[in-house]
This record gives structure tokens, C-alpha cells and sequence, in this order.
């Protein structure tokens, strides 16, 4: 069965209200401009088999988790998050390279967690594996 992409998304820019409020009054505006390229250039990209994550401007870095390695994921909503309808899934994994990943700032309307559960789900069904815990 051929891999294919469920979603594909980046954090919301909510992320950055911070910063942009501190350029109008006290940072240069070409900074807010670089955190805002910065943001837009990290790239999630879920797929039946595999979490990608792209970051980078000038040069790209994809980090890879496989969806049957994820033991775990967590949903966080902030006080900020939960103002602007939003959420940060944390992804908890047996993989030695990535053993957390973070999406944060992602609109919870979107229903990423649930897809990404269902992925995971299906995944392992698929590769027939399971999560074994030894003492």
C-alpha cells in the first residue's frame, strides 16, 4: 500500500503575537519579518506511515517519526492556546533520534490529534507491531 499524505500544516502565527507586539513598540520590524519566515518555513506533514517535520529557510532539515513507534501523545492547551482556539500535541515515542515531538499552536479545529491517533492506530494494525513494557 502506497504512502500517503492525511494533512499537512504549520503552527499558527499566534505563536509569534509576542514578538510582533514588542516590534512595534521596542524591535526592528525585520526581525518580526525573520521569526514570521521562520514559522511559516516549519512544515508538519502527516502521512499514513510517517510524521515528516520540515524546518529551515535557506536550507531544509525533514526529521522523520514513524507512526508505529509513537507510545503516547499528549494534548496541551495553554491559557493563550485555549483564547485563539488552539492546541500542542505531544508526541511520545520508543524512536532513539526523536523521542518527543512537539506540534504546538495547532488550530484544534483541524482535528489533527484525532488523525493522528487513527494513523497510529491503523499503522500498527498494519505492521502488526505492539507496545510492550518490561520492568
Amino acid at each position: 500500500m502506497a504512502e500517503e499524505t492525511v494533512w499537512t500544516g504549520s503552527p499558527s502565527q499566534y505563536k509569534n503575537l509576542g514578538i510582533y507586539l514588542l516590534c512595534i513598540f521596542i524591535l526592528p520590524i525585520p526581525y518580526a519579518l525573520w521569526k514570521w519566515l521562520t514559522l511559516k518555513s516549519l512544515v508538519y506533514k502527516l502521512t499514513t506511515e510517517r510524521l515528516l517535520t520540515t524546518e529551515g529557510i535557506f536550507s531544509k532539515d525533514t526529521e522523520s517519526l514513524e507512526l508505529y513507534r509513537v507510545k503516547d501523545f499528549r494534548i496541551k492547551e495553554s491559557f493563550f492556546e485555549r483564547l485563539f482556539g488552539l492546541e500542542s500535541i505531544e508526541l511520545l515515542s520508543s524512536d532513539l533520534d526523536t523521542p518527543d515531538v512537539v506540534m504546538d499552536y495547532i488550530p484544534k479545529r483541524l482535528g489533527l490529534s484525532e488523525k493522528i491517533r487513527q494513523q497510529i492506530e491503523s499503522c500498527r494494525v498494519q505492521k502488526r507491531t505492539r507496545d510492550v513494557e518490561l520492568e
